[in-house]
C-alpha cells in the first residue's frame, strides 16, 4: 500500500509540474482574479511606502485634477467592454515626476499616471487611449500571465502573503514589465474597443504614436520602450476603429489645457492617498 500511496503522490506531482510548465509555455494564467487583487493591493501598499522613487500627487489637496482623470476613467468603465469592471479596485494614482513619460496599470486594476506623460499629451482623447491600453493589461490578466512564466506560482502566492523582498521584486518588475508583443496587441485593440461606444476618438492611443512617429523618436519614452514598432500599432488602432464603426470624434483639447495648468500647479499635502471617486 505504502508504495502504491507513493507511486500516487510522486504521480500527481509531476503532473502539478507539467501542467505548470505547460501554462509557462503557453502563457495561461494560473492565479485566480481574487489573487490579481491581492497581489495588486500589495505593490500598491509597496509603491504608497516608497515616496522618494514614486512621489504620488496627493488626491485630497488636487481634488479638480484627480476628479478630471476619473472622468475619463468612469467612461471607459462605463462602456460595457470591460470585462473586470466589477472585479477590480480601478482606483487611480498620479506619480509627480515630469522626467517621465510613462503610465502603468497593476493586476487588480491599480492604475499610475506619471505627470511627464500627462503633460507630453495633446489632448483628452489621447490619454483616453493610453488610460484604456493600460486599463486593458489588468482586464485581461495580462501581468499576471507574465507573472507565471517569471515567477511561478509560489513566488507569487508569497507576495500576496506579504513577504516584503519578494513583494520589492515582483512590484519592480510589474512596473517595468516587458510584455510580448501579441499582449501589447491585444492592449490596443482593447484600447479602441473601450472608447468606441462614449463620444472620444477610439484610436486615440494611435495619435499617441504618431505624435512618436512626427518627432523621430527623439525622446525616450519609458511607455515605449517595450512597445516596437509604432508605425505598425497606428495601423492597428485605424483598422480596429474602422473595423468596430466607432464615430466618435471628441478630442477635448481645450479642456486638456486647462487641466495641464493643473499639473503646473500641483498642491503638496498629505500622504500622496488617493481618494476614490465612486463610478
Amino acid at each position: 500500500m505504502k508504495k502504491i500511496a507513493l507511486l500516487v503522490i510522486t504521480g500527481l506531482t509531476l503532473l502539478a509540474c507539467g501542467l505548470v510548465d505547460k501554462a509557462k509555455e503557453q502563457g495561461v494564467n494560473m492565479y485566480t482574479v481574487s489573487q490579481d487583487k491581492e497581489l495588486g493591493a500589495q505593490v500598491a501598499k509597496e509603491i504608497a511606502s516608497n515616496p522618494t522613487e514614486y512621489p504620488l500627487v496627493d488626491s485630497a489637496a488636487n481634488p479638480e485634477l484627480y476628479a478630471y482623470v476619473y472622468k475619463i476613467r468612469n467612461k471607459i468603465l462605463n462602456s460595457g467592454k470591460v470585462t473586470h469592471k466589477d472585479d477590480f479596485n480601478w482606483q487611480v494614482k498620479i506619480i509627480k515626476n515630469d522626467t517621465v513619460l510613462n503610465a502603468f496599470c497593476t493586476p487588480g486594476g491599480y492604475i499610475y499616471i506619471y505627470t511627464g506623460i500627462m503633460k507630453y499629451l495633446d489632448s483628452e482623447d489621447e490619454l483616453a487611449g493610453v488610460l484604456g491600453h493600460e486599463i486593458a493589461h489588468a482586464d485581461m490578466r495580462h501581468s499576471t500571465r507574465q507573472m507565471t512564466t517569471m515567477y511561478g506560482v509560489d513566488a507569487v502566492l508569497s507576495a500576496i502573503a506579504g513577504n516584503k523582498e519578494m513583494i520589492k521584486n515582483i512590484s519592480a518588475s510589474l512596473i517595468g514589465l516587458k510584455f510580448s508583443r501579441n499582449h501589447e496587441t491585444e492592449a490596443d485593440s482593447k484600447s479602441v474597443e473601450y472608447l468606441c461606444p462614449t463620444d472620444y476618438n477610439a484610436n486615440g492611443g494611435g495619435k499617441f504614436f504618431e505624435k512618436m512617429v512626427a518627432a523621430g523618436n527623439s525622446r525616450t519614452i519609458e511607455f515605449l520602450s517595450t512597445h516596437p514598432n509604432s508605425e505598425g500599432r497606428i495601423e492597428n488602432y485605424n483598422a480596429k476603429k474602422a473595423e468596430y464603426g466607432c464615430t466618435g470624434n471628441k478630442d477635448y483639447k481645450s479642456e486638456y489645457a486647462n487641466m495641464k495648468k493643473l499639473l503646473n500647479n500641483i498642491k503638496t499635502g498629505g500622504f500622496g492617498g488617493s481618494v476614490i471617486i465612486r463610478r
